[in-house]
């Protein structure tokens, strides 16, 4: 599996470009997943509406070309049409035998940031399956809710990626490394947690108002150690991960298997 921690700007076509050399990049290393920021196809602070299309528009389409090409499965980030005027906020997941796409389940209404004034959240929790691993997929303040993890976990994911877009500022890495690795502990599975990097690192310029993108992209066990944290510019990492390591989490601390809420509903 690859991490391709890129910052993306404005303009889709130039982050296609960059999705795609990251893609092959990642590759070349022998990755047969490659995951890719949140809001790759353009970056907060951008109005998504006038750039969002459907998965079947020619963005999505290129992306899948090349992970079909490339005989890697694809994560990315971009923006589909909502039947309200707004758009959803959906991960796009393709590959030789999948093109599909996660929206948003939690919109990040928070630190002044209004993402619900442009996207309009889904409500489907989402996995697929990769030879024979079943992986669930969050995007970014998804990963403040762990009964979406649970509920992953529950669908059978042993790999849940996070994908990120994560809003800069005083103790927010340090936030961002505590969330992904509560969410590793709660759902017992290997997380993998690829934000953009910092956008000045890459000379990318960004929109006037909140900075977004801080790069430590992650790779978390299922017991909640940080494998792997990148630093905050453009990188890659490729990871084998060691799937028995869920099975042995999960028989050391079965939180799954202990919980009580059915019990517990309903008592004050």
């Amino acid at each position: 599996m690859a991490i391709a921690q890129i910052a993306t700007g404005a303009v889709p076509e130039d982050n296609l470009a960059r999705v795609q050399k990251a893609i092959g990049d990642a590759a070349s290393s022998g990755a047969r997943i490659v995951v890719l920021p949140e809001a790759s196809l353009v970056r907060f602070g951008v109005s998504p509406a006038p750039f969002a299309e459907s998965l079947d528009g020619p963005w999505a389409r290129a992306i899948q070309e090349t992970a079909v090409q490339l005989g890697v499965v694809v994560l990315v980030g971009t923006f589909t049409p909502a039947d309200d005027g707004r758009v959803r906020n959906t991960i796009l997941v393709t590959g030789e035998h999948i093109h599909e796409g996660y929206d948003k389940i939690h919109l990040y209404d928070a630190y002044g940031f209004s993402e619900s004034a442009d996207v309009q959240p889904g409500n489907t929790p989402f996995v697929f399956e990769v030879d024979g691993i079943t992986i669930g997929v969050a995007t970014c303040y998804d990963v403040r809710f762990p009964e979406l993890f649970r509920a992953l976990a529950d669908r059978g994911a042993e790999v849940i990626l996070v994908t990120a877009h994560w809003g800069a500022g005083d103790g927010k890495v340090d936030a961002w490394r505590l969330l992904n690795q509560a969410r590793a502990v709660d759902s017992t599975t290997w997380i993998v947690a690829v934000d953009q990097a910092d956008a000045r690192t890459a000379g990318v310029d960004e929109p006037d108002g909140p900075r977004f993108g801080v790069g430590h992209s992650l790779v978390v066990t299922p017991m909640g150690v940080v494998q792997h944290e990148l630093g905050a510019a453009e990188e890659r990492l490729t990871v084998e991960l060691d799937i028995g390591a869920v099975q042995k989490a999960r028989k050391v601390i079965p939180v799954l298997a202990n919980r009580r809420l059915g019990t517990l509903a309903g008592k004050a």
